[in-house]
């Protein structure tokens, strides 16, 4: 066979492999942390969160989601800000 050639049903070669399908995706749900070192200093720190397909709709996008969440943020009282 050659080695080359991609299988169309399983483009990745994946195939027998002995992955557990949905392993963390009870995790996922509760968001998670990217975090990128480059030797020991950390150069990037993200947390992901999933989104609702209802949301999805009106917030396709970060950029969206965050300027729609920023706007929330300024309506709510500095006080109650700093006691969260």
């Amino acid at each position: 066979m050659n080695k080359n050639k991609v299988n169309s049903e399983d483009p990745h070669g994946l195939s027998g492999k002995k992955g557990v399908r949905g392993k963390y995706a009870e995790a996922y749900k509760n968001g998670y942390s990217v975090r990128i070192y480059d030797k020991d200093k950390l150069v990037s720190d993200r947390f992901y969160v999933a989104i609702e397909p209802d949301v999805r709709e009106r917030f396709p996008d970060s950029r969206s989601i965050n300027e729609a969440l920023r706007k929330v943020i300024t309506m709510i009282p500095k006080r109650m800000r700093s006691q969260q």
